[in-house]
């Protein structure tokens, strides 16, 4: 490529004549394209060429001889497929002026930097041609640049621009697969850039959305997933609508909410066995060999088909995310996942204003996009900032873990309150946000990645015939299952504050002395800066004991059990971490609720007392709050929020910038 190109670009910009008919030819010939089939008949004779487009060749030609003598240049050649050389560009352009031409024509479309950033108008006014279909090819062209710099800056400016109805036409059906994710995970892009999903096949009038998704459920394997999910699954594949209305009693209970099994299908049939099935294939999800069964099952349309018909069920379009957010973990599958047209849903979604439904489709982005993330985010690993690509570094990691009966958004939605017809006529209502983290502590500290974490947690093992294994909800299952998700995540890093309500502090702390012990997931330790807790039950609680006066505790499940007051698993964690905390320096903020919970009819008590929600260091600050809203802050200027915020900046210190 000649090295003078860009040296003389901007000195003799004005001095280049470039009509739109010949710059649509360099484009041809740059792109490889048989340019005797686009602009003139095979072959292109003297008269057709016309004069115009001899004196711009000539014009060229002199302008690159003007230069040559001093300059080296590596050999190269003009693809000018059929056109006859004698007859195109006449006995003065000699073979070596047509590949200096063609070198030429290259940097003129990778033009430098200086020039790209220049206003539009003032790069473009000198050329006979649409100033923005120009610096659209410039733009696709630089997106498959080797320069992973160049091409990240060029899908931003593809993006960002504004552009005409035909030219995101253009865009969607010329960009490649990563270019494509990336505007994806672009804020705010406009939706034109991608295709819409493939037409799907009509539908027999006997078919039913459940009946595929039971022949889906079939086509997979019965291994490798948890019993619940192979009982129900089952159960799903052999029974009708009909008999799975006369089937009752318990909670099908994954990914941290309680579903709780119909009574009777017989209102909404359709949906719940819908439900059921879902619920079956996000398991089915997790386990990378048979997501591959999926995808070869016609899996990815069938979803489709399913997201289309039920667009009135967030609960259904979540778990279809999730499981999408799943396969997207297996590279293998991006280039099926893409064609099948999820992008366009995918980026549709992660704008939407609801926070859970926008952080699912955030999460399966992120998992499809290799050219800016190295980590991955397994299935109840929720990144709530930056959801989206962004140029500035993140500088450290704030996790959030629920507790007993809680959920990674649920659990950390604005504390709901009564507002006064004063309140609701400002519109102070319309600030309520369903994820206080994402919305405020990601506004106050922008150069954090704000992470939260989903896990199963039951309080009753009563469970539908389901036969789960019992072992899976103790604390010592749950850390090891996290910690594979965390590393995986890039957790430990970079410094890191937790941030834990009621039985997650438990697991915090688990997680935490395990990771001590393993030598590659030390630097989870290492870089642990703080720890804030919210009611978290350090010695118990007596609730645990309440289990057969207390709603929902018809038996106390294994992770209830944990909780006893005074348990010795409680006592032997708590001393070790503490000894841990100490010697690490961890930095320890403790919130205590004052106000009692209602558990039940007629039953209310403080679920975490002020003594068992001392660790024995740090602060321990009490709140009139009950247990539930411990963690949920009224408004964003009230105590309990100033406090966590003033911890999480002084625990990261000079880690990040407010």
């Amino acid at each position: 490529m000649l090295t003078f190109f860009q040296d003389c670009i901007h000195e003799h910009w004005k001095e280049i004549s470039i009509s739109k008919s010949f710059l649509v030819f360099i484009l041809l010939l740059n792109k490889g394209a048989d340019v005797s089939h686009r602009l003139a008949p095979d072959p292109m004779s003297e008269a057709e060429l016309g004069r115009s487009g001899r004196e711009e060749i000539q014009h060229v030609e002199r302008f690159l001889e003007n230069h040559e003598s001093n300059r080296c240049r590596r050999p190269g050649r003009l693809r000018f497929y059929h056109i006859r050389e004698q007859e195109t560009l006449g006995t003065n352009l000699t073979f070596k002026i047509k590949k200096d031409l063609h070198k030429a024509v290259r940097k003129l479309i990778e033009i430098s930097s200086r020039v790209l950033q220049r206003p539009l108008d003032e790069r473009l006014s000198h050329l006979d041609a649409d100033p923005h279909e120009l610096a659209l090819w410039m733009l696709l062209k630089r997106t498959s640049s080797t320069s992973r710099s160049e091409r990240l800056q060029a899908v931003q400016d593809l993006a960002h621009s504004q552009w005409q109805d035909y030219h995101y036409q253009t865009a969607a059906q010329s960009i490649d697969q990563r270019t494509a994710i990336g505007l994806a995970r672009t804020p705010n892009v406009d939706l034109r850039f991608f295709l819409s999903p493939p037409t799907l096949p009509k539908l027999e009038d006997e078919f039913l959305i459940e009946d595929g998704l039971r022949q889906l459920l079939a086509s997979l394997p019965q291994s490798e997933v948890d019993q619940c999910v192979q009982y129900f699954t089952s159960l799903a594949l052999r029974e009708s609508t009909q008999s799975l209305a006369s089937q009752r009693g318990g909670l099908w209970c994954f990914g941290g909410n309680g579903l709780p099994y119909a009574q009777s299908l017989t209102s909404v049939p359709s949906e719940k066995v819908e439900s059921f099935c879902l619920q079956a294939l996000v398991q089915h999800s997790m386990v990378p060999s048979h997501c591959d069964h999926i995808v070869a099952n016609g899996g990815l349309q069938l979803l489709q088909r399913v997201y289309q018909l039920r667009r009135d069920s967030q609960k259904i379009q979540r778990n279809i995310v999730r499981i999408i957010g799943n396969l997207a973990l297996n590279q293998n599958l991006h280039t099926d996942i893409v064609q099948s047209g999820w992008l366009r849903v995918l980026a549709e979604t992660a704008q939407s204003p609801h926070i859970m439904q926008a952080s699912h489709a955030a999460r399966a982005l992120a998992n499809l996009d290799r050219d800016t993330e190295v980590q991955t985010y397994q299935d109840g690993v929720y990144v709530l900032h930056p959801q989206c690509r962004t140029s500035q570094p993140i500088q450290a990691d704030v996790l959030f873990v629920h507790g007993l009966l809680g959920a990674a958004f649920k659990t950390w939605r604005q504390k709901d309150c009564d507002l006064t017809e004063h309140e609701k006529s400002a519109g102070i209502h319309e600030d309520y946000t369903e994820c206080w983290p994402k919305s405020w502590l990601a506004a106050d500290c922008p150069s954090l990645r704000i992470l939260s974490v989903e896990y199963d947690t039951h309080l009753s093992d009563w469970r539908a015939k389901c036969p789960a294994e019992n072992q899976r909800k103790s604390l010592a299952y749950r850390s090891g299952e996290l910690l594979k998700k965390l590393k995986a995540a890039g957790v430990g890093d970079r410094p890191v504050v937790w941030v834990a309500h009621s039985m997650g502090g438990l697991l915090v702390k688990k997680m935490l002395l395990d990771a001590s012990k393993d030598p590659e997931l030390s630097s989870l330790v290492k870089n642990t800066k703080g720890v804030l807790f919210y009611s978290v039950p350090h010695r118990g609680t007596f609730m645990a004991e309440y289990s057969v006066s207390v709603r929902y505790l018809l038996f106390p499940s294994v992770e209830v059990r944990e909780l006893c007051k005074d348990s010795p698993t409680l006592r032997d964690l708590n001393e070790n971490f503490l000894n841990m905390a100490q010697d690490k320096e961890f930095k320890i903020l403790s919130f205590a609720e004052t106000l009692p919970t209602s558990v039940g009819p007629m039953l209310n008590m403080l679920v975490v007392p002020a003594e068992s929600a001392v660790l024995g260091i740090g602060d321990l600050v009490e709140v009139a709050v009950d247990h539930l809203n411990i963690c949920k802050p009224e408004k964003k200027d009230t105590f309990l929020y100033k406090r966590s915020l003033r911890f999480i900046q002084d625990a990261l210190g000079e880690h990040i910038i407010g």
